[in-house]
């Protein structure tokens, strides 16, 4: 008897073995079902849930990291993905997911290792191509991004993304098949609505080129009410954002007595679009500059600040302090450009030891056309809408010239016009301002080697010039709307004379 109950607990086992691997395979195909409906929340539901319980499928973890990444939670997605590469290691995906993790953190040289590996494991693996040429580009190596990025269409005759981004590289003969195929009607059979935007922007910049200009805006305009149509235009936010922290700004009180020894923090505001690319790469030609690039850290010093108790456990000088530095001891400046910084001036002013405000300016029809055509990745929606793109230009102009009022000594004018019509002249005046000794190299940002997250990574990599100067009058009816906006203001009645 003693034997038959063994061996009948032992067939009870296999059973039960059997049915809860029928039930993990059900809830994995449930859970690849979802991903591929888009239900991405859902499916990170049943991953967790499979991954809690035991399941060793890299899949699985790849895909888990994946979402873990596309809401922010770096650090969970990269042991997820890792995890994936332990349990596969020839998974091409998992290398591919990690370089996108390591790329959206900024950490270029990592992301080219894993989207290398990713492409060494799957040769036809398109989007991997892409990214590694987006990475390259960023880098300024940009005939080898080229190559890459060409590579992608190869594989992927209708990734747009592909051809959006060649269609701002410099072009030759041999690229005529893909901007035919780029120009074919039958190409925006069958896109999706953020596919035909791509398209759309990058007809306009291969017509722009040409000095097609009216072509260009017909297909600029095609491109903005098609983005505008998707996602809603944040600038009424913005501005009442930028109203909102000006009553803050005048809780705060100046005491730097004991913070004299604090690093330099240079802030850089403006428009997106004004120059301020440019600025970077000359004041990061410094040796002792860590350049932030676009970090939006201030805001979330600010967030963290207001969120402590009213006794305050450390001053918001401190908290961006340790935002900001990045246990780089040996650097003492830091430079800023998040842009929209411009809203918070007057609280940088009032509470940063040692800041330097840097506002970037330049023609107001310049500046917008040049947002109107550059298709941000995220962000900036109101640059779609010419209308909004000339009230937030009114709106940073206006506080910043209330802001240089109350704080003239802290805040540099720095003119885009004047800046590449006289280099020279201009940026010795703001090494000046900044009391740096002069050094000829500020007069060559296009050496520099830093990487360059920004619409301007392809210009950048370009001597200084003012070829962009006055180009708004070629779209001038375009511009209709927001020249309406802009002329109603005393400031700018003039502007098209």
């Amino acid at each position: 008897m003693k034997g038959f109950g063994d061996k009948n607990q032992s067939k009870k086992k296999n059973i039960r073995y059997k049915n809860e691997k029928f039930n993990t395979d059900k809830l994995i195909k449930k859970a690849f079902q979802l991903q591929a409906e888009g239900k991405k929340l859902e499916a990170a539901k049943y991953y967790l849930y499979l991954i809690k319980n035991g399941l060793q499928n890299y899949i699985v973890f790849s895909n888990y990291g994946t979402f873990l990444k596309e809401i922010g939670k770096h650090k969970e997605a990269e042991i997820e993905l890792k995890k994936a590469i332990t349990l596969n290691p020839k998974y091409a995906n998992a290398y591919y997911n990690l370089g996108g993790l390591f790329l959206e953190k900024g950490n270029l040289s990592k992301a080219e290792i894993y989207l290398r590996k990713a492409i060494e494991l799957k040769s036809d693996f398109a989007s991997a191509y892409y990214n590694l040429g987006f990475i390259l580009k960023n880098l300024g190596k940009l005939q080898e991004a080229k190559l890459y990025i060409q590579k992608a269409l190869e594989i992927d005759p209708q990734l747009t993304d592909a051809y959006l981004s060649l269609s701002n590289m410099q072009q030759t003969e041999k690229d005529q098949n893909w901007i035919s195929q780029l120009f074919s009607e039958s190409f925006l059979n069958n896109k999706k609505n953020i596919e035909l935007v791509n398209i759309f922007f990058g007809r306009a910049n291969i017509l722009h080129k040409r000095k097609k200009y009216r072509e260009s805006a017909e297909n600029l305009l095609r491109a903005n009410n098609l983005k505008l149509s998707m996602f809603k235009s944040e600038a009424d936010l913005l501005i009442k954002k930028t109203n909102k922290l000006k009553i803050s700004s005048n809780n705060f009180q100046r005491n730097f007595q004991d913070y004299s020894d604090d690093p330099i923090s240079i802030f850089i505001v403006g428009m997106p679009r004004c120059g301020s690319t440019l600025v970077e790469s000359i004041i990061s030609l410094n040796s002792r500059v860590n350049d932030l690039g676009e970090v939006n850290i201030f805001e979330e010093s600010y967030r963290e600040y207001k969120q402590l108790k009213s006794n305050r456990e450390a001053t918001l000088a401190e908290i961006y302090k340790r935002y900001s530095q990045n246990n780089i001891a040996e650097l003492t400046i830091t430079t800023n450009k998040w842009l929209f910084n411009y809203q918070y001036a007057g609280i940088i002013a009032r509470t940063i030891p040692n800041a330097k405000i840097i506002h970037c300016y330049r023609n107001p029809l310049d500046n917008i056309l040049s947002i109107y055509r550059a298709h941000f990745s995220t962000g900036n929606i109101f640059s779609s809408s010419l209308v909004d793109c000339a009230q937030v230009y009114i709106d940073q102009e206006e506080i910043m010239d209330l802001y240089k009022k109350e704080f003239r000594s802290y805040i540099y004018d720095l003119n885009y016009e004047e800046l590449v019509t006289n280099p020279l002249k201009e940026i010795k005046s703001l090494i000046n301002w900044l009391q740096w000794e002069w050094n000829d190299n500020y007069l060559y940002p296009n050496l520099n080697q830093r990487s360059v997250f920004t619409r301007s990574n392809v210009e950048i990599r370009s001597p200084i010039n003012s070829k962009s100067v006055g180009g708004w009058k070629h779209y001038e009816d375009m511009l209709q709307p927001a020249i309406e906006i802009l002329t109603k203001k005393d400031r700018y009645k003039n502007l098209i004379s």
